[in-house]
């Protein structure tokens, strides 16, 4: 086993430079949910090139590849990357800068899809050292409801052969690069998006008795959202309720009728999260019925929160221990962000982890989903390696 372990090791750095060209030709050509195309092709074009069966057109432009071992039907391990980028303009001054305007690999899904590819090419080379099947998933629209993987599991993804377990690998740049971090149970939360239209009377901003004004209506329902998060919410369970839009189209002089705000709930709880949009709903329509206006409230619900196999999630940290040694192993802690790799976990067991690709000496250490982000790519190595070395491990158990 150590053999194979130095030998997947040799292999990463082998095909670091050739992973790091395509990953730098993803982040050059960012494409948004389900519109993938160019990514696609990509990904096919390797798996192809590299002798791996593969199927393409699935949930619109995902890809999912099989490398099969000596005995296919032994076991099957799934490995997930996502393809989608942000609607984010890059402020990064960099040769592999985007291409597309307004559109950025700000979260790091072309590292994934090029370490999920870098893997493919080690366990190819590797497949007459294991027994069973690897299930390569190359997953589009993690970004945008209702989500890629929902898409291709209705699609069948999960079938022919059907997985025993899921592993995703996330970048994470608070962690340094070489390290990777893992939780098991609850991890991420479940998010669900709200949309509030607030209705009034608008008129002149300096004849406000004449004016049943939509903007202090909105205000106030805004602050009383937050008491749900500190009065109603238990302390033990994280609950966050957001908003990141505000629309009131009038003027300095202008009350206009009508306020649209736009907002997240995320929490840990189905039973919660079903008595949060009620709240949501009962207290927004309140607030403005007592202030002479109306409120419209659609709650559109979206990804379940996402919980780690204890065990598969055991399994993959001692594994990571195995390959990185156990300082570079953290635990990491819960987040309200979230994830549609919640779906693969509803269905089989699953462990998603992160890998750690801060380099603060090269000033690479930009929070997820901002204009500046960007991977140390020596991370890539780890990345490929990795994901190789669970999935071989996995094989064995």
């Amino acid at each position: 086993m150590e053999s194979i372990k130095n030998k997947i090791k040799q292999l990463a750095k082998e095909y670091h430079k050739e992973i790091t060209l395509l990953r730098r030709q993803m982040h050059s050509n960012p494409e948004l949910a389900f519109e993938e195309y160019e990514t696609a092709t990509l990904v096919a074009k390797f798996l192809k090139e590299n002798g791996i069966e593969y199927q393409e057109g699935i949930a619109k432009t995902g890809v999912v590849g099989l490398i099969k071992g000596k005995n296919p039907t032994a076991k099957t391990i799934a490995l997930r990357a996502d393809m989608d980028a942000l609607p984010i303009i890059e402020l990064n001054e960099v040769d592999y800068k985007s291409k597309n305007e307004g559109k950025m690999h700000a979260c790091g899904h072309d590292a994934h899809t090029s370490s999920l590819l870098g893997a493919a090419k080690i366990l190819k080379n590797l497949s007459s050292e294991f027994e069973g099947t690897i299930k390569l998933i190359f997953q589009p629209s993690e970004e945008k409801y209702p989500g890629g993987a929902k898409v291709m599991i209705e699609e069948g993804v999960l079938e022919n052969p059907k997985p025993d377990v899921i592993f995703g690998q996330h970048v994470f740049p608070e962690l340094d690069t070489g390290m990777a971090g893992m939780k098991s149970g609850k991890y991420m939360a479940s998010t669900d998006e709200i949309f509030l239209t607030v209705k009034g009377k608008g008129g002149h901003g300096a004849i406000p008795q004449k004016n049943i004004d939509p903007v202090l209506i909105a205000s106030h329902i805004v602050v009383a959202l937050q008491q749900i998060v500190s009065r109603n919410a238990n302390p033990s369970m994280p609950t966050v309720i957001s908003f990141g839009r505000f629309i009131a189209e009038g003027q300095t002089n202008v009350i206009p009728d009508e306020v649209k705000l736009s907002g997240i709930m995320r929490t840990f709880d189905e039973k919660w999260r079903a008595e949060i949009k009620e709240k949501v709903t009962h207290l927004s329509q309140s607030i403005a019925s007592g202030m002479g206006g109306t409120c419209e409230v659609f709650i559109d619900p979206g990804y379940p929160f996402l919980v780690n196999d204890e065990k598969t999630t055991e399994n993959a940290r001692a594994y990571a221990i195995e390959f990185l040694g156990k300082e570079n192993v953290k635990e990491l802690e819960l987040r309200t962000t979230a994830e549609d790799f919640a779906y693969f976990t509803q269905k089989i067991p699953g462990c998603f982890y992160r890998l750690g690709t801060r380099n603060v000496a090269k000033n690479i250490n930009s929070n997820l989903h901002t204009a500046t982000f960007d991977v140390d790519e020596s991370s890539l190595e780890t990345g490929m390696g990795l994901m190789a070395w669970i999935a071989y491990r996995e094989l064995l158990t």
